[in-house]
């Protein structure tokens, strides 16, 4: 769609969500066996058709970039294309400062496509939106900013911008992250209306505000705390309701899902979430396909047959290249080329890929990322107070085993 440019904000640290983002951005996490973070976004807006797309980049970004260059070509078409951006200082020997600042600083690039509309969206959200139905909600109104919003329990308003809406649809109110005595909703004193960190501008409005939020030196240069409060009272903000947004072949329990992965308990339950019997979120939907990179590796493989040592993987997800032999895999995801050996259980965990999983171990409510060998015989998940001496364990009780790790060889 012409006269549309977006840029995806995929710079964060992720600190909330470590040790998965020791060596990598939150958007290059691996998710649900098949894909990355930030494949989920991508998709949104290449399945609207909207492929003018620059990624934002800056914290631990190789991981990401090398994502983008395997699973996001788009070739041939001068008008189409799907580019990583990195931290390049355009406006002075700092990195960005902020959301804003982050769009600031490639003001060049916005200004070179003379767009009518920017999207200024996040990269590291779990959801499916077509955002053209979002963007005619935007010209409709002659909106200068539209803010996409869903409702959330109240007990969460410290974790997101909270927004007032009138009867139109417009903008009476918005504060970011309030710590205490959020306006909820009208008559669902429980919820408020929360930000999802998702943006249409008209394009000449986002450059004179960034322009002028750049010359605030007091200005902490981001969208929640300065670029939306100064612009709603104004009278052109509208607010986009989320739970609206139809996508065929969606049942009606999957309307307004959306997943602030931030944490590793929320990455954990929205993992849980795919391999639910109605899934909240159904990545097997054919008419939104959800692309990413897939390597080429053979078929997943179930062996052995035998009283005591049946390969088999129950209301789990298993990804290509995979070797269940003689192992049970229960409520669980596997990425590609896990190999799980003989009378090993696992149960109710998260298993990224490349990892070599020995015999008669039994994990529990485990996240265990790339590259990961587990000895023969070794117990993960059943007693969290072992468990924190040696790994990073949730809130929520979920262990965590890092990247590359060897556990319980001699030579660990």
């Amino acid at each position: 769609m012409s006269g549309v440019l977006t840029m995806i904000l995929a710079g964060g640290e992720g600190t909330r969500l470590s040790p998965l983002t020791a060596v990598r951005a939150k958007p290059a996490v691996p998710f649900g066996g098949n894909y990355r973070i930030i494949d989920f976004v991508l998709n949104n807006f290449v399945n609207a058709d909207l492929l003018q797309i620059f990624v934002i980049t800056q914290f631990k970004s190789h991981s990401l970039m090398k994502h983008l260059s395997r699973a996001w070509r788009v070739g041939g078409v001068s008008n189409r294309f799907i580019d990583p951006i990195p931290a390049q200082m355009q406006t002075g020997k700092h990195w960005y400062l902020g959301t804003a600042d982050a769009i600031y600083q490639n003001l060049h690039l916005i200004e070179g496509l003379d767009p009518e509309h920017v999207c200024v969206f996040g990269g590291d959200h779990i959801y499916k939106m077509d955002i053209r139905q979002m963007l005619d909600f935007h010209r409709n109104k002659n909106a200068k900013l539209t803010v996409a919003a869903i409702p959330v329990p109240k007990e969460q308003a410290h974790e997101f911008g909270i927004i007032e809406v009138d009867a139109d649809g417009r903008m009476i109110g918005f504060e970011e992250k309030p710590k205490s005595n959020p306006k909820t909703i009208p008559g669902q004193p429980d919820m408020v209306l929360a930000s999802m960190g998702n943006y249409i501008f008209e394009a000449n409005c986002l450059v004179n505000v960034l322009n002028a939020d750049a010359a605030q030196p007091d200005s902490k240069h981001d969208f929640g705390h300065n670029i939306i409060p100064g612009l709603y009272p104004q009278g052109e903000v509208y607010v986009y309701d989320f739970s609206t947004n139809h996508i065929r072949g969606e049942s009606q329990s999957s309307a307004g899902y959306w997943r602030d992965v931030g944490t590793i308990d929320s990455y954990y339950e929205a993992n849980m979430d795919l391999i639910s019997i109605d899934p909240p979120f159904d990545v097997y939907n054919r008419f939104w396909p959800l692309r990413s990179y897939t390597p080429p590796v053979p078929p997943a493989k179930f062996v052995h047959d035998q009283a005591n040592r049946t390969g088999q993987a129950i209301s789990s997800m298993v990804a290509a290249g995979s070797i269940i032999s003689g192992a049970i895999i229960y409520q669980s995801i596997l990425g590609y080329n896990v190999n799980v050996h003989s009378h090993s259980y696992i149960e109710k965990s998260v298993l990224m890929g490349n990892n070599d999983i020995g015999r008669g171990c039994r994990i529990r409510r485990c996240i265990i990322d790339k590259d990961v060998r587990i000895a023969p015989n070794t117990v993960i998940g059943e007693d969290l107070e072992a468990d924190r001496k040696r790994f990073h364990v949730s809130a929520g009780g979920v262990v965590v085993i890092p990247k590359g790790a060897r556990i319980g060889f001699d030579d660990e």
